[in-house]
């Protein structure tokens, strides 16, 4: 089904309020810790062009990043910074190129480098690929502070969006937009938190055990997670993505297209759907809160600051607010 060419109504768009009774922090470290990371880009060549790189340094990815992860030290922010401004710059320079995320076949053919840089395969060929030699640096960083069994979780994780990006270079190829089941499941696996969620242990510090990681509690709550910052990104984020890609991979447009309801229909029932999760995770905590030791109790309230923080980022955002309307009607999260 080709995407929607749904228009702005002319009665202004409320952005619906959005539960979320986690607490809102800040790392101290953010501006310095967030100065390096950028520095480090430059120096990756990932993305060069002097556009893109002002459109980044204006962003301050970095304060996602601070508010994600309040509590750690300074290097460690550095770290994780690196690595969610590698997944933007990927994600901006790679997949959603309108040269390169068109065609398919085109990333396909950068999978080998990527894949046996998280699988530590050597081989003669060198790593030409820049996103590939990035990402190799931040794994050797990331080795440092974790155990294998975390190291693997991450890589696991990477590796997964990486491949699902085909999944959307296809869609666009096709200029398809999936049906909701569809892009609800594959959502968790391209919207890159996985990874980041994975990093969450390791960042602190502390190491959930393999029975501690798979317990369905952690599962569903990692999973209600996942959920509500991409599902909470589709939803700031929709301006913007009709503008560059149709918005076929986001949530508002998938509602649209496959349900025929107005844009103001599809936000609320997105923020209807970031409500329930929002409960069940506050539900889920208690039931946590009877068997869990420290360690899991930290994963548990990482995941919270990653959900409160994206929403504290996004509705301070220009890349999002500064393309709705100019009489797009804001509401603060609860």
């Amino acid at each position: 089904m080709a995407s929607s060419t749904h228009l702005f109504d002319a009665t202004p768009i409320r952005i619906p309020p959005l539960r979320c009774p986690f607490p809102s922090r800040v790392n101290p470290h953010v501006s310095e810790a967030s100065e390096d990371s950028f520095a480090w880009l430059l120096e990756s060549g990932m993305l060069n062009e002097p556009d893109m790189l002002e459109r980044y340094r204006s962003a301050r990815f970095g304060w996602l990043t601070a508010r994600a992860y309040p509590l750690v030290e300074r290097d460690m922010l550095k770290l994780l910074m690196d690595w969610c401004i590698w997944l933007f710059a990927f994600d901006d320079g790679f997949c959603e190129s309108e040269d390169l995320s068109r065609h398919t076949a085109l990333i396909a053919r950068a999978l080998p480098q990527m894949f046996r840089v998280l699988h530590d395969i050597e081989t003669d060929e060198p790593v030409t690929n820049v996103f590939a030699r990035s990402l190799r640096d931040v794994k050797a960083r990331i080795a440092v502070h974790a155990k294998p069994d975390q190291l693997d979780r991450w890589s696991t994780a990477t590796k997964e969006y990486i491949f699902a990006q085909v999944w959307e270079a296809a869609n666009r190829e096709s200029d398809v937009v999936p049906t909701p089941e569809d892009y609800v499941f594959m959502r968790r696996r391209t919207g890159a938190m996985y990874p980041v969620y994975a990093l969450i242990d390791i960042a602190a510090g502390h190491r959930l055990t393999p029975d501690e990681w798979h317990h369905p509690d952690i599962r569903a709550l990692t999973e209600h997670a996942n959920d509500l910052v991409v599902w909470d990104n589709d939803l700031f984020s929709y301006a913007k993505e009709r503008q560059h890609d149709k918005a076929r991979h986001n949530l508002v447009n998938v509602l649209i297209t496959h349900r025929g309801c107005s844009l103001q229909e599809a936000l609320d029932e997105v923020a209807q759907m970031h409500d329930g999760a929002v409960a069940e995770m506050v539900r889920l905590r208690r039931s946590v809160e009877t068997w869990a030791g420290g360690s899991v109790l930290a994963y548990v309230e990482g995941l919270e600051h990653w959900v409160r923080g994206h929403i504290e980022y996004s509705l301070s955002s220009a890349r999002y607010v500064h393309a709705w309307p100019s009489d797009t009607k804001w509401t603060q999260a609860d």
